[in-house]
């Protein structure tokens, strides 16, 4: 009995110790008694090692209560085997067997009971042991849902303890500001972020220190050598006691935002612009025409044509605009069908000869499209409006006597037709090409050239890519001229040879 018992003591010594080295070596996981409170993402005490140490005690209390239970049966079985000795001994005296039975059922009565009494104490410490074990499964899997949340959350997120000291980051964040959260977790922010975003490290400490409330800021930073906006919300953890024990940081990217918001207001600062200059000289001629000042038929008729050349600007800046807007938001009305680019170009020429005709510039079309198929897949007035666009830009930017040549080819093999304009005219910089697309631009060096909105070329590349998913290009240099082009998808043989004859085109 007593090796058995030693045995019983030993198991129970290995049992507890486990569970107490398990929790300590948790508490020491989740940081230092500083370090590891916090709470909303961060708990203020560690759940799963104070558990652990809670079931410790549990399984020492436990043993103790077998022990004590085992000592008392023992005893109660060494009385009896003296009542029994005693029995043996005097079996003739009636009284002293029947006082040796009112022991035995004494003593069998106070077992009885007390093994009732332990088993209701062990049944409660099992009941709590299950309880607490179910406690540390469920703060494992809270902890873990927290964590994965966080994790996958696209903004930047920093937790922080009261002592500036990194508790939890993810993936954005460690991007962010280029550290590793698991093999930082514990050190302080400012060692882990560099001096060019100390503005981000000092408003956490500021925000921690005025125990505010949610602060919302914005905060610039660096990256690749470019300017990015962050909209940067932070706020205080309070403990149980309502102490600040951590700070939270939350970092939105609203570049691009920021970028959309200014080219509204460029956008909205041209239009006004654009529209005060036509209106200006209509507004100055009508008064002239309205004081008499024109007192000759000539004169008014200058003015007249004044007016009516700034009223038709001012038509064609309203539809430019319009048109990309609606483009933009998806609500223009698109009619497409097999277009034949010859017809078209041969349309548009007639528009625009009697204005290159004025500047005295030669118009030369030469393409492969009156010889092979040249059909595209296209809205017939948007199209015509391309083309339109690109030789008045063409005429409108050669000196006179240039020349501007019409070329068109069809590639099958990348099953595009391709058409583009090329001018003898003035050029472009380097510098500036790529942006002759953009609304509103104009290269700063051709502004006296011509007079110009900078909408027509944004609607060319609105149309082409945006409506018909084309391609726009364009190449130039200083004084020698510009060509630019397009591509569209050819419309497949079948579309073609569905639709009846005096359709086509």
């Amino acid at each position: 009995m007593k090796s058995v018992r030693n045995l019983y003591v030993i198991v129970t010594g290995v049992v507890a110790v486990s569970l107490l080295a398990g929790g300590l070596a948790e508490w020491l996981d989740s940081g230092t008694e500083e370090g590891g409170r916090f709470a909303g993402y961060v708990q203020r005490v560690p759940v799963v090692p104070a558990c652990h140490i809670v079931g410790a005690v549990g399984v020492i209390w436990l043993g103790w209560y077998w022990l004590k239970l085992a000592g008392g049966i023992t005893s109660i079985a060494r009385r009896l085997k003296a009542n029994s000795i005693m029995d043996s001994r005097f079996r003739g005296n009636d009284k002293r067997k029947a006082s040796g039975n009112a022991v035995i059922d004494e003593l069998s009565e106070a077992l009885s009971e007390a093994l009732v009494r332990y088993s209701n104490v062990i049944g409660e410490l099992e009941k709590q042991i299950n309880d607490l074990q179910i406690q540390i499964q469920l703060t494992q899997r809270q902890k873990g849902n927290i964590e994965a949340i966080i994790y996958s959350i696209h903004d930047g997120v920093i937790v922080i303890d009261e002592f500036d000291r990194l508790l939890m980051a993810n993936e954005a964040a460690g991007g962010l500001f280029n550290f590793n959260f698991r093999s930082s977790q514990h050190r302080r922010i400012g060692e882990l972020i560099d001096e060019g975003k100390s503005e981000f490290v000092d408003f956490l400490r500021q925000s921690r220190q005025s125990k505010a409330q949610p602060t919302r800021k914005e905060i610039e930073f660096l990256e690749d050598g470019k300017l990015k906006t962050f909209d940067c919300i932070v706020s205080c953890i309070y403990d149980e006691s309502r102490q600040v024990c951590g700070v939270v940081a939350v970092l939105h990217d609203v570049t691009r935002e920021k970028q959309i918001s200014q080219i509204k207001n460029d956008f909205v600062n041209h239009v006004c612009h654009e529209l005060k200059t036509p209106l200006a000289s209509i507004s100055a001629y009508s008064e002239m025409l309205s004081d008499g000042e024109a007192k000759d038929g000539r004169t008014r008729k200058e003015f007249y044509a004044v007016i009516q050349n700034q009223a038709i600007r001012l038509n064609r800046l309203i539809e430019d605009v319009l048109n990309i807007s609606r483009i933009e938001s998806g609500l223009v009305k698109v009619d497409k069908g097999p277009v034949s680019l010859t017809i078209l170009i041969e349309e548009q020429l007639q528009m625009i000869k009697s204005y290159a005709e004025e500047k005295n510039i030669c118009l030369k079309d030469i393409g492969q499209s009156r010889i092979v198929f040249d059909q595209v897949y296209a809205d017939k007035d948007m199209i015509s409006q391309v083309i339109v666009n690109l030789l008045s830009n063409a005429v409108k930017y050669t000196p006179s006597g240039g020349s501007i040549k019409i070329e068109t080819e069809v590639d099958e093999t990348a099953n595009v037709a391709r058409l583009s304009v090329t001018d003898t005219g003035v050029g472009i910089p380097e510098n500036e090409i790529e942006h002759v697309f953009d609304k509103f631009y104009r290269v700063s060096t051709n502004k006296n050239q011509a007079k110009g909105t900078g909408l027509g070329l944004n609607l060319v590349k609105q149309i082409v890519e945006k409506v018909h998913d084309g391609r726009v290009f364009v190449s130039s240099k200083p004084g020698a001229g510009s060509t630019f082009g397009f591509e569209l998808p050819l419309a497949t043989r079948e579309v073609v040879e569905s639709l009846p004859v005096t359709s086509r085109g």
